[in-house]
């Protein structure tokens, strides 16, 4: 649906959803990720349009654009062009969510959704082998991985069952514009952050 904004239909049949409703960001040649960027779960906007942090507002792009990650600023509110799929995965830069499902808002989700989510996340992470693993949004974390003491940053994953060594694993604050706590230029010192640690 890319190239127009969803209309208000567009967006209710993704509610009653249940399945994966956003294509996950990766090489299809098995070429190696650097980074795996990790949302919590689409947004009615982002799954009609298929574009990942599409929510008009959303502080995702701006702030990666902000930290140097992408070359250019990424407008994703009708939708990613194959260009932004490129400048990203160039990079070895790949996006998916810990749960399919998309909601109106994060906390719609159960804890066992999130639960089982941090178990498929674990495996799939163990397949691709990325560099760094940044996961945006503490809360959801928290839950998912069992872990409520959890902090911002660079976590200890030796206390995360199956998680495969020499794969960093971040939490970054959630990009949305709900998040009072932060700005562009704070979300953007954090992705920068994330970025050098696996700089070459």
């Amino acid at each position: 649906m890319g190239g127009r904004k969803p209309k208000q239909a567009d967006l209710a049949q993704f509610a009653t959803d249940n399945t994966n409703t956003i294509d996950d960001i990766l090489p299809a040649d098995g070429s190696q990720l650097r980074l795996l960027i990790v949302g919590i779960n689409p947004g009615l906007w982002t799954a009609a349009l298929n574009a990942p942090f599409a929510r008009p507002g959303n502080r995702f792009w701006p702030s990666l654009y902000r930290s140097g990650l992408t070359d250019e600023l990424v407008d994703a509110a009708t939708g990613l062009r194959p260009e932004d799929e490129a400048q990203l995965l160039d990079r070895g830069i790949g996006l998916t969510n810990l749960v399919g499902r998309a909601t109106v808002r994060a906390d719609e989700l159960s804890a066992d959704e999130l639960h089982d989510a941090a178990t498929t996340l674990t495996r799939r992470v163990t397949q691709l082998r990325p560099r760094a693993v940044a996961i945006a949004g503490i809360g959801a974390f928290r839950t998912a991985f069992r872990l409520p003491k959890a902090k911002m940053g660079r976590q200890e994953t030796s206390s995360i069952a199956s998680w495969p060594s020499g794969v960093d694993l971040w939490v970054v604050p959630q990009p949305s514009g709900l998040n009072a706590h932060e700005n562009i230029d704070s979300l953007a010192a954090r992705w920068r952050e994330v970025w050098d640690s696996i700089a070459d």
